[in-house]
């Protein structure tokens, strides 16, 4: 029976991938379907697993559906290392650079969960403030920074947009290996995992230290974002959107939501990367625009449903 929970997203998968491997205005060229669009897709592909495991890993160690490594600062943090890591000369297949993204990830996790702590009771809206607020900041730091250097300010430009332009085989062999990992060990914690979706207290009860639960899923969550930044830069919403769409598919359980979380994310990104290949040929919307067009609506849907929750 869990098998047969996962045959919707295997298909949605595969329709994606034939989708990104046709879309473009280049016709279907086995050279450009080879040498370009495989690589693009491969890239989609561990991008949107990344950040949809991400997004469930937050939500469910949170108890937080407004969660996602976009909205709590994530993303920005590891952007802006990975901006200064590009000006500093480090290659992205340097084990320093992913260390640099990955600080910066953390880092920017833990300052918007304590100051959503500072704020008293760690509310839902405390949070989104605060991931908001870091958000905001880290950003107006990497246009600063492009700013004073505009002789590669272009380049960098695009990246922050988080687009799926050229990811050379090192950085896409090197970054799917962090989030094949993360993964893994993700899908052998389901138990705590869904011991902390029940809040602290009773995850104590049951036998789980949440503390240590919550740094490690933190870590997992901001290593899987790392690796998404590194190869697309900063694309959002893929982690807030994809838990909410699969759990209707595979249920509140951590055992099925966490793969069924990958899965999706990896479809819904990889669709959203070959739709900005399609709609404007020959230009191109990267795929960070695409998603933010579709995923801003359905957090302002989130915002209202849980206020009616509330009420």
């Amino acid at each position: 029976m869990g098998k047969n929970k996962f045959l919707p997203l295997f298909a949605a998968l595969a329709a994606a991938c034939l989708f990104s491997m046709a879309a473009g205005p280049a016709g279907l060229s086995p050279e450009v379907m080879l040498n370009l669009r495989l690589p693009r897709t491969l890239a989609a592909l561990a991008v949107g697993a990344a950040l949809g495991l991400a997004g469930a890993l937050f939500q469910g160690v949170l108890k937080n559906p407004l969660s996602d490594p976009y909205i709590l600062g994530t993303s920005s943090g590891a952007t802006v290392a990975a901006v200064f890591c590009f000006l500093a000369g480090i290659e992205r297949t340097s084990p320093l650079f992913f260390l640099a993204v990955f600080a910066g990830a953390f880092g920017a996790t833990f300052l918007s969960y304590w100051l959503a702590r500072a704020a008293g009771r760690l509310s839902d809206a405390a949070l989104v403030l605060a991931g908001v607020a870091v958000s905001a900041f880290l950003s107006a730091v990497v246009m600063l920074t492009l700013s004073a250097a505009r002789e590669r300010s272009l380049s960098l430009f695009y990246f922050v947009l988080g687009g799926l332009y050229a990811v050379e085989p090192g950085v896409l062999l090197f970054s799917g290996a962090i989030i094949l990992v993360a993964a893994a060990f993700s899908a052998a914690r389901w138990r705590a995992l869904d011991a902390m979706s029940l809040g602290a207290e009773k995850a104590y009860h049951l036998g789980a230290d949440p503390e240590r639960e919550r740094l490690v899923f933190f870590a997992l969550a901001c290593a899987a974002t790392s690796a998404a930044v590194a190869m697309g830069g900063t694309i959002g919403f893929v982690g807030l959107m994809t838990p909410h769409i699969v759990r209707l598919i595979s249920g509140p359980s951590a055992r099925f939501l966490v793969p069924a979380a990958a899965v999706g994310g990896a479809a819904l990104l990889t669709a959203a990367d070959a739709a900005g290949r399609s709609l404007f040929p020959p230009s191109e919307i990267p795929a960070g625009v695409i998603m933010a067009l579709a995923g801003a609506p359905f957090f302002m849907w989130l915002l209202w449903k849980n206020s009616r929750g509330r009420n």
